[in-house]
């Protein structure tokens, strides 16, 4: 739990401990071109899965051995850790690697004779690490200067998903665990039938939200200040480019990393507000957003890599803040480990179930009301946990 007010630091004396350790975040995409250039100078193929081991086995391992970090900053040094550049650098920094890192492995890719198994393991090394570009995007996006806002539109670009600043801070922060949020999964929806459902769902929001911007300030939606047509125009120059240089193989490379890329955004979404539901209000509207409408993970490791994307339930209660400075809350809905792990727990849907729907039950207090259900499961799932 976080400690008593009357023991914290004052705001001029207190420091974040945890401020060298944010450079794991810059340092880790790295282990997506380190299996190639390991495989090109020993030839070993054992190196090309570097990366998935280390994220999807040892980032698990380690959060279980390092456990869960509760503390919170104390509220009055807040505005000293927003304004803070260091943090902000630690961001602008990812995007350069992320780039470099991207191109390197589509060139490996498109270049060197690997045997399937071995050009899959690389390209869904690549996707993933398009994944986390995708969640320096959102730290970058949510961010009111126009840098922040290039850098994000930039790097979520580069997997072709140059809707999700859009879609998220306008679409998905305004519909978050709602029946019509396409980015909120639903009790007894499997991660499978949820991509089917959001991936197209988000684009489509995304360019309704843009062109109504668009048009209220008069102009058409085909144009140039339309933000997903920029973004296409940049994914369109990064993957031109890539094919041009190293032929009709980058073509493959590029659809396989940027659908896995988008895939990830997927998982990270399925696993954020799993069957979580906010009160509808007699006015017909949502009640606010609140920590208890979005899953939580305080695992330290998992948390340092993805700039505590983790801690998601204060990001939606309260966007604006930085990583640096997000909370824990006590009884909030708590995932068992890390995103990385509990991707592959619903990669599995019946082990997915298994380990969630209980916890969505103690969640909500066993409230149906309070449940986001897949409707055409609702009845069975109703009768199957004996609810109310």
């Amino acid at each position: 739990m976080s400690t008593p007010n009357s023991a914290l630091p004052l705001p001029s004396q207190y420091r974040d401990n945890k401020k060298p350790l944010w450079l794991l975040a810059v340092v880790a995409p790295l282990a997506a071109p380190l299996g190639p250039v390991l495989y090109l100078n020993t030839g070993n193929t054992t190196w090309l899965w570097i990366f998935l081991a280390l994220f999807y086995v040892g980032l698990p391992l380690l959060d279980r051995l390092f456990g869960e970090d509760r503390h919170n900053p104390p509220e009055a040094a807040v505005p000293r850790l927003e304004d803070d550049a260091y943090y902000r650098w630690v961001t602008y920094a990812l995007v350069p690697i992320l780039t470099g890192c991207f191109v390197f492995n589509i060139a490996f890719l498109a270049t060197e004779p690997l045997a399937p198994v071995y050009w899959w393991a690389v390209a869904i090394t690549t996707g993933s690490m398009l994944g986390f570009g995708l969640n320096v995007s959102h730290e970058l996006g949510h961010k009111k200067r126009r840098l922040d806002q290039w850098l994000a539109l930039w790097t979520q670009s580069l997997g072709a998903y140059g809707h999700f600043s859009i879609e998220h801070n306008r679409g998905h922060h305004r519909d978050v665990a709602t029946p019509e949020d396409p980015a909120s999964s639903k009790m007894g929806e499997s991660i499978y039938r949820f991509m089917l459902r959001e991936l197209p769902g988000a684009f489509k929001r995304a360019w309704q939200l843009e062109a109504e911007r668009l048009e209220r300030k008069g102009h058409s939606r085909w144009n140039a200040r339309n933000e997903i047509l920029q973004g296409l125009a940049m994914t369109a120059l990064v993957h031109g480019s890539l094919v041009i240089a190293f032929g009709w193989p980058a073509v493959m490379a590029l659809l396989v990393v940027s659908l896995w890329g988008a895939f990830q955004l997927t998982s990270a979404n399925y696993i954020e507000h799993y069957g979580l539901l906010r009160k509808k209000l007699d006015n017909g509207q949502y009640e606010r957003c609140q920590p208890h409408h979005s899953w939580n993970s305080n695992h330290l490791v998992s948390n340092l890599v993805v700039l505590q994307l983790q801690r998601h339930s204060d990001h939606h209660a309260n966007p604006a803040r930085g990583f640096q400075s997000l909370r824990d809350f006590p009884e909030l809905p708590s995932l068992p480990s890390g995103y990385f792990a509990m991707f592959l727990v619903a990669y599995v849907p019946p082990l997915w179930f298994r380990v969630m729907n209980p916890r969505l039950l103690q969640a909500v207090g066993r409230d149906a009301s309070r449940i986001n259900f897949l409707p055409g499961k609702k009845a069975a799932l109703v009768k199957e946990y004996g609810l109310a």
